[in-house]
């Protein structure tokens, strides 16, 4: 199973303040993010899922919660940790899923995905939640999309 990272990171790493981003909105990076993810399901923890519920993302959401094993929404499913995750995405027929955060569901996948695609924010922002730091000599960078707002990087895991 293939798995794919999805953020919005500033240039100080920053992503997140007070459960929410901490830069004026970017429709285009907004409109890109959700083509994205829209044909997938996500893999993504219970704060970020509760801020999602009224626009929820991708095709099904796989939900990580120490505290919250069930959801009202038919479309979302429990999961205790990475290896859960995967095996639940894949009992959805799917062979590809988006992590898209915070910054703890990140952090505990960064190991174990096989690419980033990361919209850089320019300018540093104050923020509580950050992208995890990351060894570069370990990635590639495939892609890089300049846009009016962001930059929209791919990176590939090298696999040595």
């Amino acid at each position: 199973m293939e798995l794919i990272t999805v953020a919005a990171v500033a240039a100080n790493g920053v992503i997140g303040r007070d459960g929410d981003l901490p830069w004026p909105s970017i429709p285009a990076d907004k409109r890109q993010y959700r083509a994205r993810i829209a044909d997938s399901p996500v893999i993504l923890g219970r704060r970020t899922f509760d801020s999602m519920r009224d626009d929820r993302p991708g095709t099904a959401q796989v939900v990580l919660s120490r505290s919250a094993p069930t959801y009202d929404v038919e479309s979302a499913h429990h999961a205790t940790g990475v290896d859960d995750a995967g095996a639940t995405v894949e009992s959805l027929g799917s062979d590809r899923a988006h992590v898209i955060g915070g910054a703890a569901i990140y952090d505990l996948f960064h190991p174990v995905v096989d690419r980033m695609v990361l919209s850089r924010i320019p300018g540093e922002y104050e923020g509580d939640a950050y992208f995890p730091d990351w060894d570069h000599d370990e990635w590639t960078v495939v892609d890089r999309t300049p846009y009016e707002k962001f930059t929209l990087e791919e990176w590939v895991r090298e696999r040595r």
